[in-house]
């Protein structure tokens, strides 16, 4: 009777580590699966893992893209210490639609997409009406191999859409974002200023 009750708790015992298993691994297959979706520069296996979300129209975003990503890929992405992870977070609709271009590009080409919609944000943005802003983008993906229909096309794709707008609405469950950029490093919410020597002290701390 005793050992009938070992077997018992044994067997349950391994199926309850069977079924956690399980879910370990689907909860890890839905994280890879998404950040498939996602602009990533760097190695999987760094030690630190940097999420960016931004508003594509956001001054401040420009300026942590132009100033700060740079130094970080200088200094930590080429050694494989760091991985950075964009994802969209759009405050209105000229970032919405630059967040849907850059989803139509070749994932080769996004990175280059950024840099560029970011040092010429200023450029773009310079228009009376949504539309205005729509020829100013249109410009810029032509040189990426976005040809003005594809453009079209691209800006009126319901699961680009769905995908950055599920992305914003889920971050904001997640992290309570209310502003951009947001930084997240290994999961916690950078706190005080988004410059390259508070981040660097975050990050030298993990590695």
């Amino acid at each position: 009777m005793i050992k009938s009750n070992f077997n018992l708790k044994l067997f349950l015992l391994i199926k309850i580590c069977i079924i956690y298993l399980i879910i370990c691994l689907e909860s890890y297959a839905d994280d890879s699966s998404a950040q498939k979706n996602m602009v990533v520069i760097g190695s999987d296996d760094a030690f630190v893992k940097i999420k960016v979300f931004s508003s594509l129209t956001c001054p401040h975003c420009a300026n942590f893209h132009i100033k700060v990503v740079s130094e970080i890929k200088k200094e930590y992405i080429k050694s494989g210490k760091v991985q950075l992870i964009f994802i969209d977070f759009p405050l209105d609709q000229a970032a919405f639609n630059a967040s849907k271009l850059l989803h139509c590009l070749d994932k080769k080409k996004q990175i280059t997409f950024l840099d560029t919609i970011y040092e010429t944000q200023n450029v773009w943005t310079n228009g009376s009406n949504i539309d205005d802003i729509n020829k100013n983008l249109k410009k810029i993906v032509k040189n990426l191999g976005i040809s003005s229909v594809q453009f079209d096309k691209c800006l009126i794709d319901e699961v680009i859409s769905d995908k950055i707008l599920n992305d914003r609405i889920e971050a904001n469950k997640k992290y309570s974002i209310n502003s951009t950029p947001t930084i997240i490093i290994n999961e916690k919410k950078l706190e005080g200023s988004a410059s390259f020597k508070n981040i660097k002290k975050k990050i030298e701390k993990l590695i």
